[in-house]
């Protein structure tokens, strides 16, 4: 059986959170993680334990809306005793942090360190950045700093009734997740209860199948094209840069290996733009309409735009046709 069967049947395994970080640490990328109010904590656990126990890396889940200073920061993502950060940092309710703490996160995530007054704290190279925010009601784009949010490769919405892992298995509670916020762990990389453990031999194994994965010049065209008509959507403000289509390119190959395959298909690619692009898109208001420059009305407008989300514009512009 070649690589990519044996990697599919690992894929089955895991639970959807489990992919998606296996998908970030693959690609050496961020992600965003969504939930409801009620499972923050839960997830945040859940999160904690899968890089623990699945990947083998030290954590820390740290609470942005709390943090005033960059001392605070620090203090919370550094292993004891050295000036070097945890593998995995879940940063809770980041989108409620001041603009000055997400743009250290910012350069935490693009280069790795963390310039303090008298050190240098580095990054592991394979540091992986996890904001948990809250699902906005109105699928809006998260209140991320833009540059930020153009760092993360993929959004995942996880709900309670997707179940937990990790938590369901321990028999954890909701109510006894407080103590983990801002605590830095070890990892633990001995198999619980038949879950499988992934070391970075394997996540390199992933890469580096997704690097042969074929793709034809049609389907080439196609991605193209889904990144083209969002740009072009009236309903899209922006959000739609030279770095998503990287992260499409990348993220559809890797996609390929985990469904077995050597070669791109129309679904797997319109799979990885909802994937990609849903954070992303920034939706148009109708005062800024460009029609309005040539006489259009605003109600007009307004109506036209009034059930546009991101989940509508994307699956408006996967209507497009698919190479057969």
């Amino acid at each position: 059986m070649d690589d990519t069967q044996d990697i599919s049947k690992l894929a089955l395994a895991l639970s959807d959170l489990e992919l998606a970080l296996l998908l970030c640490l693959a690609a050496q990328e961020h992600c965003l993680i969504e939930t409801t109010e009620n499972s923050v904590d839960d997830v945040a656990a859940e999160l904690a334990l899968i890089c623990s126990h699945t990947y083998g890396l030290t954590y820390a889940i740290v609470d942005f809306s709390t943090l005033v200073t960059f001392d605070d920061l620090c203090d919370q993502i550094c292993l004891r005793n050295t000036r070097r950060t945890v593998d995995a940092l879940i940063a809770k309710n980041l989108d409620h942090a001041s603009e000055n703490m997400q743009l250290h996160a910012l350069k935490l995530m693009h280069s790795k360190s963390l310039v303090a007054e008298s050190t240098v704290i580095e990054a592991p190279a394979q540091f992986l950045f996890m904001p948990l925010v809250l699902r906005d009601s109105g699928q809006v784009q998260p209140k991320l700093n833009s540059h930020l949010n153009d760092q993360l490769i993929i959004s995942y919405f996880h709900d309670s009734d997707d179940g937990y892992v990790y938590l369901e298995d321990d028999d954890w509670h909701s109510e006894g997740q407080a103590s983990l916020s801002s605590v830095v762990h070890k990892p633990d990389i001995q198999k619980q209860n038949g879950h499988p453990s992934i070391d970075r031999d394997l996540l390199n194994k992933v890469y580096q199948a997704s690097k042969t994965v074929n793709a034809s010049a049609e389907l080439v065209r196609y991605q193209q094209d889904i990144a083209v008509f969002l740009r072009l959507s009236r309903a899209v403000a922006g959000g739609i840069s030279a770095r998503s289509n990287i992260h499409f390119a990348k993220l559809a190959r890797l996609l390929a290996v985990l469904h077995g395959l050597d070669y791109l298909t129309p679904s797997i690619i319109a799979l990885a733009a909802k994937k990609v692009f849903r954070h992303r898109i920034v939706v148009a208001k109708p005062e800024d309409d460009r029609s309005l420059q040539y006489g259009s009305d605003v109600k007009a407008v307004a109506a036209v735009l009034e059930y546009a989300t991101p989940d509508t514009i994307l699956e408006s512009v996967l209507t497009l046709d698919a190479p057969l």
